[in-house]
């Protein structure tokens, strides 16, 4: 029986990043991005936001509009970690925007794909697929996230089947899963046979909101039916905001599921006109872009050496 809470937004996709620097120029120079707000804290997220690190770390919530109507991107970062291991898990995200396509063709960094699209990847690895038209009217311009599954059959299973969100299939090995109308898309690709699916230490997380009440039943449900509950359903506090309710899923393949409480998310989502300078300033305070300059410099003494 399907339990998918109802109804159900398509939040955010989280990256963990190591150089904010690069990182946070990349997303606003290239991709046009917009900090809507950023978040410092002193120590590790009980619902593991940050990965599983117990220090110091932001958040920063990135993207082409208000969080109440687009779907954006969560930026990670954990002071001191400076680099992540990619896995095969996240494929990449899809921009429908003609503004950010002719940005990057300018910019000489995207490689043609196959369909037209230009795919560009950011400073971390993750992967961007950017193509030369608008999104349908009033959609996000992030229309798809997808990610790569080890069973198709089985995760739909999970997503379609107990979770209860639409499936279509597009294409051989492929399901494109939808929360409504207007939303970013879930495309899930089913990797080659004998093809194990990594995660790395880079593994994302996405994020769905949903009426609170609902977070606990939908916990218990998971419990019932025999999947994975990651983190059992928690209240964060974000210092000076709202507090929110979580309950974190994994699906077969481990890909974590964070469905949030929509009343508490929308008062914490509220875009901050602050965001960019709070940024900019955590980011002149951290010590993280002498380190990377003086990482580049030795390189590139020991490739003058050929070493």
């Amino acid at each position: 029986m399907a339990t998918k809470p109802h109804p159900c937004r398509n939040l955010h996709w989280v990256f963990k990043v190591g150089d904010r620097t690069a990182t946070t120029k990349f997303y606003r120079d290239v991709l046009l991005l917009e900090p809507l707000r950023h978040e410092e804290f002193t120590e590790g997220c009980a619902a593991a936001c940050n990965g599983p690190y117990d220090g110091k770390w932001s958040k920063t919530m990135i993207g082409y509009g208000d969080e109440d109507t687009n779907f954006v991107l969560e930026l990670t970062y954990n002071y001191g970690v400076k680099s992540y291991q990619l896995g095969n898990d996240f494929d990449s995200i899809t921009i429908c925007s003609r503004r950010v396509y002719d940005n990057v063709k300018a910019k000489g960094m995207g490689k043609a794909g196959p369909d037209g699209e230009l795919e560009v990847a950011a400073p971390d690895g993750y992967r961007f697929r950017v193509l030369n038209q608008e999104p349908s009217e009033g959609a996000c311009p992030m229309t798809e996230l997808r990610l790569n599954v080890s069973d198709l059959d089985k995760s739909l299973a999970f997503w379609s089947g107990f979770l209860g969100f639409g499936a279509e299939r597009p294409a051989p090995g492929q399901a494109l899963l939808r929360c409504g109308p207007q939303q970013c898309a879930l495309r899930l690709v089913e990797l080659p046979k004998g093809t194990a699916l990594e995660r790395g230490t880079a593994f994302g997380r996405v994020a769905f909101a949903c009426p609170g009440e609902q977070l606990q039943p939908l916990e218990a449900g998971v419990r019932a039916a025999g999947f994975t509950v990651h983190t059992p359903y928690v209240s964060l506090d974000t210092p000076g905001k709202a507090t929110v309710q979580v309950v974190i899923l994994q699906d077969p393949d481990g890909h974590e599921i964070c469905f949030v409480g929509e009343a508490g998310f929308s008062d914490l989502s509220r875009r901050d006109p602050a965001a960019g300078r709070l940024l900019d300033e955590a980011v002149a305070a951290d010590d993280s872009a002498a380190w990377f300059r003086k990482r580049a410099e030795a390189e590139a003494r020991m490739a003058a050496k050929g070493v």
